[in-house]
């Protein structure tokens, strides 16, 4: 999933998604370990997607705060 479709979806969608990629993660791991995982790369691409999500998350809750500053404290 690309960067520009993660920040198109609202903060809920991305949080819901969020847990259905990290249980997927969890089934590809157990997949690894017993070597039934057709796929090694899909592990990575998964993290990278779970990544992408929590990186848009924090940057949207250090734009909420920052906003919420008052303009005198901005400095400090």
């Amino acid at each position: 999933m690309k960067i520009k479709e993660i920040r198109e979806k609202t903060s809920e969608a991305i949080g819901h998604e969020l847990v259905d990629l990290q249980k997927h993660l969890f089934d590809l791991r157990t997949q690894a370990v017993t070597e039934k995982l057709e796929d090694p790369s899909q592990l990575i691409k998964t993290k990278r997607d779970i990544a992408r999500m929590k990186t848009v998350l924090r940057e949207r809750r250090l734009a909420e705060q920052k906003a919420q500053q008052p303009t005198g404290e901005a400095g400090r």
